[in-house]
């Protein structure tokens, strides 16, 4: 029966019957037998089709070469090829999952040929083994069918091609000799994998922690025997008993692209004892307890029940701030704000194409005064006026005032670009004091509502950290928005940086350029600065070194250049929770004022924490150029840990209380390497909500 289901389905089934045990030779034959083995396809020319029938017909025919493909190329083990094919298609249009007419999947031929290599690739992809072999016994008796079918095809073949004259049929079974004796030796190879391959051995490095007060993690590594069978799937188990009776639950784990596994749902204070058992074609190997053998459910809060700081606070805020306007609104003393364009919700494409326009207020140059520019930019492009300048308009041309104080006040507006109107007139009700401070924040608003109306948006993006300032006098603040869209801009038009930095002409000279020519000049910095603010770190628990620097008029904090809206930091671990007996440990620390050694210690088996703690610092000392015997007078931060939503948390390494904050004129004698840069404190904490 199997003789005749394969002779039936060689004519109806795409896949090409590999060739000779030459790669070359194999895919020259399989071109010649497509009109023997495989359904004959037609070049179409897309172009002649008629109706959505057609083209869909078209590519599914596409798609039908493509599985044959990656048949083909796990066949001759050409790894380079399979690669190409899963990049190129998805599992579904290459029918991954969808076994051929011998009852086989790619995978199983990877497996059973143990071309470990491939067979990882096809198992990132998502394939899976067939369906059919549901014991041991299924699969090596389907082996055995197939190896004795194609034996008996090559007989045949063969007896054939001696007795027949030559001729045109007897060279075209010649071929199909060929490819059968090829299919032949494949079909021996993979019997002969399956009947040496064993049990795999158990994962490696099988480490359990404590991910939540309600669920734990477990990470592991694949087994070291390298001469069993590719491992297909993992077995995670839990239980309360250490000898796993009863056991509570299990999970497969199918997806090998991460060996991690968070088991969710435990209850809180309860020990858990965890395993992990690998599989292949063979069956389940032996499991391996996890280091530490179980784990508790915690969380560090539950040491003093502590409730999450910033809880309910953005609630209370928006309420504040809804009962303040409410209160301004029926508020009879001001007047409103008048030429204040209608709050209108223009998208980017319609807004900016009004830009520029004959009648616009933007200054061609600068006089002495304090400005505002906008810069918005995308990729490597930038937009500018008609004039080809970066859009700028006046704050205050005669300013006098302290500048830190009123450009920190904008940084906190640029936080409510959509309530301008709102805080002018609440700021136009004060005004009768004639207060230097009121009236240039007044001035700020104006400028920033008459940037908004002659752009047409009203998000002006984020404030640059420092004003840019030059040798007459003038000062610019600068905010920075990226534009994601593609859309082409009518009235407008995008000019490369490159550009705009050579064809503009300067009025200065180079020994005092203005404030403008210094802005385009370090405008692909800034602009490197705005993108890195908004990168996010991965998952897990961190290191920071919290170093401040005073001014006469601000406190400044140290931060890398790569990630300027965070800490100095190096990562101490990929879970970022702190187990109670974890922050239970870190407390008694505290108070008994034992530093943490610098140098990891040889036995660190019972406190994993103590161990991570040790290399981060390491890490942390040499990259902020500090001796690493000065770690002795640092100490942590043991108040509480600064969580950043439910992936990102931070213990704080701070120096010694004298040091923490460098006063002006101090001697800092470890200054750090280049890379890092002082923000503003206030800058930094509105970077940080970003």
């Amino acid at each position: 029966k199997m003789t005749q289901q394969m002779r039936d389905l060689q004519l109806a089934q795409a896949r090409k019957p590999p060739g000779p045990s030459s790669p070359n030779a194999a895919k020259r034959l399989y071109r010649n037998l497509s009109g023997k083995f495989r359904v004959n396809y037609t070049s179409f020319d897309e172009g002649s089709l008629v109706g959505r029938g057609e083209k869909e017909k078209l590519r599914k025919s596409y798609l039908f070469q493509s599985n044959a493909a990656l048949f083909e190329a796990v066949e001759l083990q050409d790894l380079d090829r399979v690669q190409e094919l899963l990049k190129q298609y998805s599992p579904e249009e290459l029918d991954l999952n969808t076994p051929n007419s011998e009852g086989l999947l790619p995978l199983d031929i990877a497996i059973m040929t143990n071309n470990a290599p491939i067979a990882r690739a096809l198992l990132q992809a998502g394939a899976k083994e067939s369906p059919h072999f549901v014991s041991l016994e299924s699969r090596s008796l389907h082996l055995s069918t197939l190896v004795r079918e194609a034996e008996q095809r090559v007989n045949e073949l063969t007896a054939q091609v001696v007795n027949e004259a030559p001729n045109a049929d007897c060279s075209e079974k010649e071929k199909q000799l060929k490819a059968w004796e090829w299919r032949f030796r494949l079909y021996k190879r993979m019997k002969a994998g399956f009947e040496h391959a064993r049990v795999p051995d158990a994962p490696t490095n099988v480490h359990l922690s404590v991910a939540s007060s309600s669920s734990v993690l477990v990470t592991f590594w694949e087994p070291l025997s390298v001469n069993s069978a590719v491992v297909t799937k993992y077995k995670v188990e839990w239980s309360c008993s250490p000898t796993f009776s009863p056991p509570l639950g299990e999970a497969v784990i199918d997806k090998l692209k991460n060996l991690h596994f968070t088991i969710q749902g435990l209850v809180s204070g309860t020990a858990y004892y965890v395993r992990v058992s690998a599989y292949n074609m063979k069956g389940w190997g032996p499991p391996q307890a996890s280091v530490p053998p179980c784990a508790i459910p915690s969380n560090w809060r539950e040491y003093d029940g502590r409730a999450p700081r910033r809880r309910g606070q953005a609630g209370a805020l928006d309420h504040l701030l809804g009962q303040v306007k409410t209160v301004h609104q029926h508020c009879v003393c001001h007047e409103p704000c008048k030429n204040q364009p209608q709050s209108r919700k223009h998208s980017v494409s319609k807004s900016l194409k009004h830009l520029f326009h004959p009648g616009s207020k933007f200054l061609k140059t600068l006089k002495r005064g304090l400005y505002l520019t906008a810069i918005f930019y995308k990729d490597d492009n930038i937009l500018v006026t008609h004039e080809d300048q970066i859009p700028v308009v006046e704050i205050d041309d005669s300013y006098s005032c302290l500048l830190m104080q009123d450009f920190l006040w904008f940084t906190k507006v640029s936080c409510m670009w959509d309530e301008i109107l709102w805080l002018r007139q609440c700021v136009t009700v004060s005004q009768s004091s004639c207060s230097c401070i009121l009236q240039t924040r007044f001035k700020m608003l104006l400028a920033i509502s008459q940037m908004q109306g002659l752009l047409g948006i009203q998000d002006l993006g984020q404030v640059f950290f420092e004003p840019v300032k030059d040798k007459q006098g003038n000062i610019l603040i600068v905010t920075l928005k990226e534009v994601k869209t593609n859309q082409t801009f009518e009235s407008v038009r995008w000019v490369p940086i490159c550009k705009l930095q050579t064809s503009r002409k300067s009025v200065s000279s180079p020994e005092e350029p203005t404030a403008l020519d210094m802005l385009l000049i370090s405008i692909q910095d800034k602009l490197a600065y705005h993108q890195r603010s908004s990168h996010a770190l991965s998952p897990g628990l961190y290191l920071g070194y919290l170093k401040l620097c005073s001014a006469v008029d601000q406190i400044r904090v140290l931060v890398p250049e790569q990630l300027p809206n965070i800490l100095c930091h190096v990562k101490i671990r990929s879970n970022p929770n702190i187990s109670r007996e974890e922050w239970e440990w870190l407390q008694k620390m505290a108070v008994a004022e034992e530093p943490i050694p610098a140098e990891p210690e040889a036995d660190t088996s019972q406190n994993p924490l103590f161990h991570e703690l040790q290399v981060a610092i390491k890490e942390l000392m040499t990259l902020v150029n500090i001796p690493l015997q000065e770690a002795k007078d640092f100490r942590l931060y043991s108040q509480e840990v600064l969580d950043f939503g439910d992936q990102v948390s931070f213990l704080l390494l701070l120096p010694p209380s004298d040091d923490v904050c460098t006063a002006p004129g101090q001697n800092n004698p470890y200054t750090p390497r280049s890379g890092f840069l002082t923000l503003p404190l206030q800058i930094f904490e509105l970077g940080e909500e970003r």
